[in-house]
């Protein structure tokens, strides 16, 4: 093959790219068992180790935290050194942490597998996977990005089914241990196969990276982003954390609500590809736009429409709304800011995404206990997804205002 022929066939858009974009996927569902796992096994493990509810959710929090921080850490490391390097030890991490997670002999050291290691090597398939694969290219960056965020969506559809059963002959600590098994042999061999660098780390970029000048430093609309990123995710949480309590409150039982956040996970899949397209023709930042208002919408809806067929309906359009926010943030780091900043920036907005899940989980509950109803949780919800709108709204009209710039 001559070097044109090279060329070509790693540039942007090409052979090369779409082929990383199915590995990376699969790499994503696999690894997305570390956010989903700890959820399926919970009331095993506390029954065993006869904790509290509490106590016993300390394992959860911490993976939420290891999570969180490893987009960061493990974002700026590719930025650093390509992917390949930073997946390879992810996926020894995660599997080494199941492994050990199955030995664990109370819940404290339970939580700190969970958060130290499953956590920690789970966040290089969500945040800097996504930062990875956006360098891959440029014409279908959006869909790109998307097909890669779905990966998260299909581990939470595929992994609870596929635990099922191992949970039935082998309890939780045989399935954590056929888990951490499956993640070492598959995700190393797919992780090594991702070994080589973005043209803009090689210095064999054909074209620079383009992006766009919008009067705002690289930090300004870094900060601008984690306050949008925290406050959509804060409303985002309220239906994704309660519904389950919130059918129970009215009757339906929770094996209703569990089918409602299995049909938000499915609309939201269906969600993430329809932004991914429309990104691709409008940008990323009136993208989010209009998956931050269509989610606010449906959490609206949410407050008089309580009927059994009702929340049904509801729930599939939050999913329709919502599914395509995060990985628009992505998209957007990578029209307005430096490529070579794309890991670590890319993972501090999920970071603070995730932080939002978590606050927003914690206070919807708060104020269920403080009003007895969960009506004022959805106006709070509501609230903050105006801020989420907000921030978005000025950096639309300062978009507006831009110029093209190459750095």
């Amino acid at each position: 093959m001559n070097h044109a022929a090279r060329i070509d066939r790693y540039a942007p858009d090409g052979a090369y790219a779409w082929t990383r974009l199915g590995i990376s996927l699969a790499l994503a569902t696999i690894g997305g068992v570390g956010m989903w796992a700890i959820v399926v096994v919970l009331p095993a493990a506390q029954a065993e180790f006869g904790a509290g509810r509490g106590e016993a959710s300390l394992a959860y929090t911490a993976t939420m935290l290891g999570f969180a921080l490893g987009n960061v850490v493990i974002g700026r490391l590719i930025d650093r050194m390509g992917f390949r390097v930073p997946a390879l030890v992810s996926a020894a991490m995660l599997g080494a942490g199941f492994l050990l997670a199955s030995l664990a002999p109370s819940i404290p050291v339970l939580a700190l597998a969970q958060g130290l290691l499953i956590g920690a090597g789970s966040s290089s398939t969500f945040g800097p996977l996504i930062a990875d694969i956006s360098h891959w290219f440029d014409r279908r960056r959006g869909i790109a990005v998307a097909v890669a965020a779905c990966g998260n969506y299909l581990a939470g559809a595929l992994w609870p089914m596929a635990m099922q059963p191992l949970l039935s002959a082998y309890g939780w600590r045989g399935t954590y241990l056929v888990i951490g098994i499956v993640c070492l042999v598959t995700m190393i061999p797919l992780a090594a196969m991702l070994g080589r660098r973005p043209p803009h780390q090689t210095g064999g970029a054909v074209h620079a990276p383009m992006v766009r000048d919008i009067g705002l430093s690289p930090g300004a609309i870094q900060a601008l982003l984690v306050v949008a990123g925290l406050a959509c995710c804060v409303a985002m949480s309220m239906p994704q954390v309660h519904i389950v309590a919130y059918c129970a409150d009215l009757g339906y039982g929770v094996a209703r609500g569990a089918e409602m956040l299995s049909l938000m996970l499915a609309t939201g899949i269906i969600s993430r590809l329809a932004s991914g397209f429309l990104a691709d023709r409008i940008g990323g930042i009136p993208t989010l736009l209009i998956g931050s208002v269509l989610q606010g919408l449906s959490l609206l809806f949410y407050i008089p429409f309580d009927g059994l067929a009702s929340l049904y309906i509801v729930s599939a359009m939050f999913g329709l709304a919502q599914g395509g926010i995060v990985p628009s943030y992505a998209i957007i780091v990578r029209e307005y800011m430096p490529a070579k900043e794309a890991g670590q920036r890319v993972g501090i907005v999920i970071m603070a995404t995730i932080l939002g899940m978590a606050l927003g989980g914690w206070m919807s509950g708060w104020i269920y206990d403080q009003t007895g109803s969960y009506a004022a949780a959805f106006l709070n919800g509501i609230a903050w997804n105006l801020l989420n709108v907000s921030v978005m709204t000025l950096l639309l009209w300062r978009s507006m205002r831009g110029r093209p710039a190459t750095v």
